[in-house]
């Protein structure tokens, strides 16, 4: 973070200083919510929550190293205190961000968030400071948090904004203010706590509504190929710029095939010229996500060259996001288990047959969770797209959900035996030990809430018979 005085960050937040000696003492470090974060010169901030309440931290935090506490009660070492802490935390952010001026891009979607937020970062600081949002940090504590790690030599400020209701993302504009957005698509994920896609484009589309205006600098990157996202375009007042396959897109793809190892390869066309990309990313998914880092960083005036060589190079940066690991034995797995969403799950699955080609392949899934009235027929849809797709053999694993997956399988191809459902990750793991074989390829993936992360790991561990090779 920039520095500031305690005395700056009460004036800021609204905030009474207690027990400070010396209010021109500045906070040099980061502002962290993790008192095992704390250090010299940081900032903690004390959230109460249903089992830990950070104020009991605040000795040891200031032990540390700390400059101070930000809270919501007096703690007998240097504080601020302010009634609402998550406000004072964003009110913050916006300091920060408008103080230092820099190039904000906020991007938002039903899908891919994460991926294509680290392609962006991954492409713009070749060309600047770059500071974004580490893993999914997106809601009202994570991304003013991320902002307050821009520095004065920070450039860009690539935020990812989460959503559960209308509403949530305007507020995390007003926090951060962007002068770029970012809408992927309108898919299923959460549509049991909106209550339809309409109603999800809605909430996505309050990004775009944010921006300033075109003769401000503001700029929305639109999907050109999902209709939802692309009428977003009539509220906004600032520049639109499409991205997809589409021929109406002004950055897109063509010639899009995947290697013999399932990465995606293509054309990139921007209007200031074209160059060919080859991903080391998995699946044709991608193509999307990285035409949308590739329609970011046109706008801020990087060649077609640069950004496909940029994308040709990026990995990915978060984890249990298609990471993909080939045992000694020949066994590879396909760690994806961090969320799943019905979009997300498709991919995956076609992600699995294009690595797989020619090979044996399991797709291991759970639950996809929030889908509300929709659950049924989306989890029966992705065990009947894993016969469609000839996925040899599916392991649904958990409870109803579970059991919906593999009975859409078996409704689709009377798979008997090639389709199964089992109990929890533990029997998952004893099924497949015992009849996985040399050059098998093992999707694992699930909303996060069910945990199947601990099937991918006890694979890589049972194969470990010296170094794991990762690709």
């Amino acid at each position: 973070m920039i520095t500031l005085s305690l005395a700056e960050i009460a004036e800021i937040v609204g905030g009474r200083m207690h027990d400070i000696p010396d209010a021109s003492a500045e906070v040099t470090g980061p502002v962290v919510r993790d008192s095992r974060e704390a250090g010299p010169g940081s900032l903690f901030v004390a959230f109460v929550g249903e089992r830990v309440d950070g104020h009991d931290f605040a000795a040891q935090v200031v032990e540390a190293g700390a400059a101070a506490v930000l809270g919501s009660r007096p703690v007998g070492v240097p504080a601020i205190v302010v009634e609402d802490v998550q406000a004072a935390l964003g009110a913050l952010a916006r300091h920060v961000v408008r103080r230092l001026g820099t190039t904000l891009v906020a991007l938002t979607g039903s899908a891919g968030k994460t991926s294509t937020k680290d392609l962006i970062a991954q492409v713009l600081r070749r060309k600047a400071p770059t500071v974004f949002t580490p893993g999914s940090m997106n809601n009202e504590v994570g991304l003013p948090l991320t902002a307050l790690t821009a520095t004065d030599e920070t450039k860009f400020l690539v935020l990812e904004m989460g959503a559960r209701g209308i509403g949530h993302i305007r507020y995390l504009c007003e926090l951060t203010p962007p002068r770029i957005g970012l809408v992927l698509n309108v898919g299923s994920a959460h549509i049991g706590e909106f209550g339809g896609r309409e109603q999800i484009a809605q909430a996505k589309g309050e990004l775009v509504e944010a921006l300033p205006p075109a003769e401000e600098g503001g700029t929305a990157i639109l999907n050109a190929d999902d209709p939802l996202v692309r009428a977003m375009a009539s509220r906004t007042k600032a520049k639109v710029i499409l991205f997809g396959e589409s021929g109406e897109a002004d950055v897109r793809a063509e010639n899009v095939r995947l290697t013999d190892t399932g990465q995606p390869s293509f054309s990139l066309h921007t209007p200031s010229g074209a160059s060919d990309v080859t991903m080391r990313l998995y699946g044709e998914h991608h193509v999307s996500n990285a035409l949308a880092a590739a329609a970011v960083a046109h706008e801020l005036g990087m060649s077609a060259d640069e950004i496909a060589t940029a994308l040709s190079e990026a990995g990915s940066l978060s984890r249990w996001r298609m990471e993909v690991t080939e045992r000694p034995d020949g066994v590879t797995v396909v760690n994806d288990a961090y969320n799943a969403n019905p979009e997300s799950m498709k991919a995956a699955l076609r992600a699995l047959v294009a690595i797989g080609k020619g090979r044996r392949t399991w797709a291991v899934l759970g639950k996809m969770a929030e889908l509300g009235d929709e659950a049924l027929a989306e989890h029966d849809a992705v065990g009947r797209l894993a016969v469609r797709l000839n996925v040899s053999k599916l392991v649904a694993v958990g409870g109803r959900e579970a059991r919906w997956l593999q009975l859409g399988a078996y409704n689709e191809g009377s798979w008997g035996e090639e389709s199964v459902h089992v109990s929890d990750a533990q029997a998952a793991v004893d099924l497949l030990r015992s009849e996985l074989r040399p050059g098998d390829v093992v999707l694992v993936k699930a909303s996060r809430s069910v945990g199947l992360e601990s099937v991918a790991t006890a694979l890589l561990e049972t194969g470990a018979e010296g170094e794991v090779a990762a690709r």
